[in-house]
């Protein structure tokens, strides 16, 4: 489908999104919103994409946070609207059962930080700043930015950045481990290709069901999220690919996964 705020291309089975509205600082309004639903959705069906890469068109910005004049507009019935559609998008993405990682080439403020939060690995610029700044607004994080920064570096520091709405470097986000990797401007694509190319050279039922293990498995006890792991480890068990891995190894070659 054609797009008017994103460049979705597909190249030896990566999918490669771009928030492009540079001069916007490629800010998430509503038609952006609309078109990465559709965008999420080809990543989740299409078989020949294997995983996703987002990033931001331009130099300056990821994605700078929502469209302010749009939000200046919205009631409280359209506010919750509004945060409803955002986060659905970003949970589809999350669910897709395919890697996706964020390649954060500038600022992601406020929905831009929970969009590269949304994403399974982030890869950041040495340019790149987070932020959820919205209590400056007076609103709160609204595409899950409160549940899922806890998440990720804990309650605390969580906290603290969401009630100050300070806006952090790339070394300290690696720090706290916000990022997983901090890398050159110049090579911020390339490097995330490549790792998401090595992930993609794994068995792909097996990298599937990890991350459903580990995304089911936050929501439950240690001894269900066990007896997830559990069942999931059964199931590879019945693979042709489990069986190509462990003879490849045994026999010092490298695997070929049909992913069946």
């Amino acid at each position: 489908m054609p797009y008017d705020t994103l460049l979705f291309d597909v190249r030896d089975g990566i999918a490669f999104v771009t928030i492009n509205r540079p001069d916007k600082l490629n800010a998430l309004n509503d038609r952006v919103i609309d078109e990465l639903a559709a965008a999420a959705e080809r990543i989740a069906v299409e078989s020949d994409i294997k995983g996703a890469i987002i990033t931001g068109a331009g130099q300056k910005a990821f994605v700078a946070g929502a469209d302010i004049a749009e939000l200046s507009q919205q009631g409280p019935f359209d506010g919750k609207a509004r945060a409803l559609r955002g986060q659905s998008v970003l949970r589809r993405l999350e669910t897709c059962g395919k890697p996706v990682l964020a390649a954060v080439n500038g600022f992601a403020l406020g929905g831009g930080c929970e969009l590269a939060m949304a994403c399974h690995l982030r890869v950041a610029s040495e340019n790149a700043k987070f932020g959820q700044p919205e209590v400056k607004l007076g609103i709160a994080p609204g595409y899950g930015g409160t549940q899922r920064l806890p998440r990720l570096v804990g309650k605390g520091i969580a906290l603290q950045l969401i009630l100050t709405g300070a806006t952090i470097d790339a070394q300290e986000a690696y720090r706290i481990g916000l990022v997983n990797k901090v890398v050159p401007a110049a090579s911020l694509l390339a490097e995330t290709e490549a790792l998401l190319r090595g992930i993609l050279s794994m068995g792909p039922l097996a990298v599937r069901l990890a991350l459903e293990a580990v995304e089911r498995g936050l929501d439950m006890s240690l001894d269900e999220g066990l007896l997830l792991e559990a069942n999931h480890f059964g199931l590879l068990a019945a693979t042709r690919d489990m069986k190509e891995g462990l003879t490849a190894f045994l026999a010092k070659r490298t695997p070929t996964f049909e992913g069946r």
